[in-house]
């Protein structure tokens, strides 16, 4: 279910996602909140991460199909960003970022001899890592262009899920 955010927490509760600088906020897909918030040079625009995972789904050898299930998984969530202010003269545009992918299991997937786990891999946007025979997802990276009246902004995200915490 989408819809508005329930209440938020004080601004100066430590778990809070809330600020007075946000302007707008919405769950755009279950588990996913897009916020908008006021800054020095404009707006700045702010995803709270998807939990997203194929632990124990798939073998290695099926890290294909882990990607591929991944990717479906997300399709709602995009189309729904993509549409979600059209009425509103604000254009979204989200692609997979398979560089930044790359970048990201570069800088986080452990290599060399004696690492507790396989190799990593980009599967388009999507990193895969091998755990025990089994394929792990650990991250999506995204790029989202915000295009308005007044310009276009470009943005890369890179999601981690549940094996990359």
């Amino acid at each position: 279910m989408t819809g508005d955010v329930p209440a938020p927490l004080p601004p100066d509760d430590p778990d809070a996602w809330y600020a007075s600088d946000v302007r707008a906020q919405s769950e755009v897909h279950a588990d996913v909140v897009a916020t908008i918030r006021e800054t020095q040079t404009g707006f700045g625009y702010e995803i709270r991460e998807p939990v997203f995972g194929a632990r124990g789904e798939y073998t290695w050898s099926q890290r294909a199909f882990a990607a591929d299930g991944v990717n479906r998984s997300l399709e709602p969530f995009v189309r729904q960003v993509e549409q979600s202010r059209l009425e509103a003269g604000v254009v979204y545009e989200v692609a997979q970022n398979g560089s930044a992918a790359t970048t990201w299991a570069g800088r986080n997937c452990p290599s060399g001899p004696n690492r507790e786990f396989g190799p990593c891999e980009t599967r388009g946007g999507v990193v895969v890592q091998e755990r025990a025979g089994e394929t792990d997802v650990l991250a999506v990276a995204f790029d989202v262009r915000v295009t308005t009246d007044d310009g276009t902004t470009d943005v890369t995200f890179v999601f981690r899920g549940v094996g990359g915490r």
